[in-house]
């Protein structure tokens, strides 16, 4: 078998993404900062984050029909080429002076639904260029990039805005021009299988959602993710606003999102090794209850930076999960539904997802950070106890083939 590193179309498709997440990176964290810049308003600055949350949310179910109907390639090569042109307007808007709050929200939203769509893409293709059995694998990659560029993009992307305002919004343009490049490259079909009568949109959606409601395998996915992925997402939130009102310095503060990100990085390299030796069921189930045990230590050491040690080490068995499960579901769903399940999926997942800082800023307010983490670790412990006895989850995989993308 060849090996994945030596996989032409998943090294131009990995390798483009590389350019453009990183890009992404530097733009989302000087997009507040030029808020900020512009208006003084800490409100107005979070306001568009918000938003564009809200927008990928709304974005979700309507992409997933979509990339389940059109030329792949081309709504890869259009999601980048409509964030161009956003992002290159808004470089221009700066240097011209005219740049405001309403242009930026503008930016904002069209950037998070073009990513929307490039994402999901992307998912559902892997399954027509990664051999079956190679798709852990290649999810694994997919990990990994997305923690190294969280570690990497936030620094260079304060360094490009503090040399000049318009830097980290041409670096975006770039980067999403180099990842045209590598989608264009790419020589295997990424059509979608064909339907003789293409549905409703109704009827394709809800076709999806049944598809999800009626594998036991992909119904457990999603009631464990979503408390799981809401949880990990809250904490962070709850150790950065007790560092805080602790009098931690700020440069102290990122350093601890630096390690739970190295947490993350290192155990996507590590993915593969724990993928080889333990099932998807133990490797999810593992990490709930690991999970469930490290939030309840970093309870207690809230008042520090250490709180953010015991969520790194959950981070570390994170990418070994999520590679066997999306492994396995691009393997095992039907390739006219590849858009619409990792839909409804990312949609169930990411909704309590983004609830959570809000939780955790109101929960922080009325009780202590140490009550917050506790309540984020029940959370997780539901996951645990949904991993353990779920019969789902415990099905064994049905033959795994490569299937090609039609022509």
């Amino acid at each position: 078998m060849t090996s994945l590193w030596r996989n032409r179309e998943f090294n131009l498709l990995w390798g483009g993404q590389c350019l453009s997440e990183l890009g992404d990176a530097i733009a989302r964290f000087a997009l507040p900062l030029l808020v900020l810049i512009l208006t003084g308003s800490p409100v107005q600055a979070g306001l568009v984050g918000t938003i564009a949350q809200v927008t990928g949310l709304v974005c979700r179910l309507p992409v997933g029909v979509l990339v389940d109907r059109v030329n792949r390639r081309h709504a890869m090569l259009a999601a980048d080429a409509v964030r161009v042109v956003a992002f290159a307007g808004l470089a221009a808007m700066i240097v011209a002076g005219r740049a405001s709050l309403p242009l930026i929200i503008v930016v904002a939203v069209v950037e998070t639904a073009a990513g929307t769509l490039f994402g999901t893409t992307e998912h559902a293709v892997l399954r027509g260029i990664v051999p079956a059995e190679q798709l852990p694998d290649a999810v694994a990659r997919n990990e990994a990039r997305g923690y190294g560029v969280s570690l990497v993009g936030p620094p260079l992307g304060g360094l490009l805005f503090g040399i000049a305002h318009t830097l980290p919004f041409v670096a975006n343009v770039f980067s999403y021009l180099g990842s045209m490049i590598g989608v264009a490259l790419i020589r295997r079909p990424m059509r979608p299988a064909r339907e003789a009568t293409p549905e409703k949109y109704g009827a394709a959606l809800a076709e999806g959602v049944r598809f999800v409601a009626g594998e036991p395998f992909l119904r457990a996915v999603l009631f464990i993710a979503a408390p799981l992925n809401f949880a990990i997402n809250g904490v962070i939130f709850t150790i950065v606003v007790s560092l805080q009102r602790h009098g931690t310095a700020p440069a102290v503060i990122g350093l601890t999102e630096t390690v739970i990100g190295v947490g993350g990085l290192i155990g996507a390299f590590a993915a593969p090794m724990m993928q080889r030796r333990w099932r998807p069921a133990t490797l999810t189930r593992l990490i709930c209850l690991v999970a469930t045990a490290l939030l309840l230590l970093s309870a207690v050491l809230m008042t520090g930076v250490a709180a953010a040690v015991p969520i790194a080490v959950t981070l570390f068995l994170a990418p070994a999960c999520n590679a066997a499960l999306f492994g396995r579901l691009a393997a095992t769903t039907p390739d006219r539904l590849q858009g619409r399940v990792l839909s409804v999926i990312f949609l169930a997942a990411g909704s309590a997802s983004a609830a959570a800082p809000l939780l955790a800023g109101l929960l922080t307010t009325v009780w202590s950070g140490t009550a917050t983490m506790l309540i984020f670790a029940a959370a997780v412990a539901v996951s645990a106890v949904v991993a353990t006895v779920s019969h789902g989850l415990r099905q064994p995989a049905p033959e795994l083939t490569t299937t090609r993308q039609a022509p």
